[in-house]
């Protein structure tokens, strides 16, 4: 059964440094000078051209046993800035990973430059009922990024699986005057109601927010 969404901030470096403890803290400084010299020494390769993971990724998998797992979506998100990892390394970190390591690569895209090209990262997570994946998914990346098309049908799956609506990213900015997307919630609402079952609260106001009006005074995450 997944495990219901989280909604904890990532933690700066200062912040992290606060809470954790003396080995802890010495354990996050190695792990950032390794990421740092990765990306420092980029594209330098082995001999041979043989591939050797750096050091830096296996730290990621092992964050949350050294610094504790409320921790480990920071400082895997630490990690990635750092390296300045790019597609192949996140991919890689995405496809080989847990869920938790999945969703740290998740939170993490809009920090690094990417452009659109992490897409079929956030598209695979939208595809799994894993609601610790699909809210990560739906955060500012997919807000930048993800097309119209896709977007809306993240919202229905934020709908279906009971991810918060507020945590898709612009919501209100993208949703304003979208009548199609108005019609998909109709119809969705419609299939729920015959079926002998509840309309997830969201929905209507995401529905709401689809009226075309001004835009909203502020944008939510």
């Amino acid at each position: 059964m997944p495990m219901p969404p989280t909604t904890t901030p990532l933690l700066t470096r200062r912040e992290l440094d606060a809470q954790l403890g003396g080995a802890a803290r010495a354990w996050l400084d190695e792990a950032l000078a390794e990421a740092e010299h990765a990306a420092s020494h980029e594209g330098t390769g082995q001999p041979g051209g043989q591939y050797a993971v750096p050091p830096w990724e296996l730290r990621y998998a092992a964050a949350g046993r050294h610094c504790g797992l409320e921790h480990a979506d920071s400082v895997r998100a630490l990690l990635l800035i750092e390296a300045r990892a790019a597609l192949p390394a996140l991919t890689r970190l995405y496809e080989q990973g847990t869920a938790a390591e999945r969703r740290a690569v998740l939170l993490t895209l809009h920090r690094l430059d990417l452009g659109p090209t992490a897409l079929p990262l956030v598209e695979d997570a939208l595809r799994t009922n894993d609601t610790r994946l699909v809210a990560a998914a739906v955060g500012p990346y997919a807000g930048a990024h993800l097309d119209t098309h896709n977007w809306r049908h993240a919202i229905l799956k934020c709908l279906f699986t009971g991810v918060p609506v507020d945590t898709v990213d612009g919501l209100a900015r993208r949703a304003r005057g979208d009548a199609e997307l108005a019609r998909m919630l109709g119809d969705f609402a419609a299939e729920r109601i015959a079926a002998g079952r509840s309309v997830p609260a969201g929905l209507t106001r995401v529905l709401d927010l689809t009226t075309p009006g001004p835009a909203a005074p502020t944008e939510e995450s």
